[in-house]
């Protein structure tokens, strides 16, 4: 399997979701960490996302956590990482994740794990990238998306091959060894088409 030196992971970062996404979130940092991959990431240190990044920190990785300065203090920013990038706006934030990272996993969140994920998503299917995507379907929460997806295919407004883009993983471990056998040929985000 290739090796992934970066992943920039899309989760929630709120603390009111289940306590299992949380544990998911904290196994994921662990394995990153130990594999040797860096966290790229919003910069938070709530919810899931806060539960990365501390056990990423944890286990002797590296994060590096992306944040717009309005958001600085909405989210908390986790000054206990690597490098926390301050950023202007939200576009900036999302542009600087994605040139940081060799492929992306989403974790359980909210509308704004939701809008990333299909941002990202649609840059790939427009070609502005190939880098690799997985979905860590803890307890099965993102099981309704892919429902939706389908549904969207089943209308021919997706087709087979934007399905095939994302692999759903029910484990961390899955999710990563996942990732690392697709990253063998990624490329690059065109920066100059975003």
């Amino acid at each position: 399997m290739s090796q992934l030196s970066s992943i920039c992971v899309y989760c929630g970062s709120s603390d009111n979701g289940p306590a299992s996404h949380r544990e998911a979130g904290l196994r994921l940092g662990t394995l990153m960490a130990e594999r040797g991959i860096r966290l790229i990431y919003g910069g938070g240190r709530v919810g899931v996302m806060g539960a990365v990044a501390d056990a990423v920190m944890a286990a002797g990785g590296e994060v590096t956590g992306i944040i717009p300065d309005f958001l600085l203090r909405h989210e908390v920013g986790h000054t206990n990482i690597t490098e926390l990038e301050i950023v202007d706006t939200m576009h900036a934030r999302k542009a600087r994740m994605a040139e940081l990272s060799d492929a992306f996993l989403i974790l359980p969140g909210g509308l704004g794990t939701l809008e990333e994920y299909f941002e990202i998503e649609t840059w790939r299917q427009l070609q502005l990238h190939d880098k690799p995507i997985a979905v860590l379907n803890v307890d099965g929460y993102w099981d309704r998306l892919r429902d939706m997806i389908n549904g969207i295919m089943d209308a021919r407004y997706a087709r087979p091959e934007n399905l095939a883009m994302t692999t759903y993983a029910d484990t961390a471990e899955q999710a990563l060894d996942a990732l690392a056998q697709q990253a063998s040929g990624s490329g690059h985000l065109s920066s100059d088409r975003l």
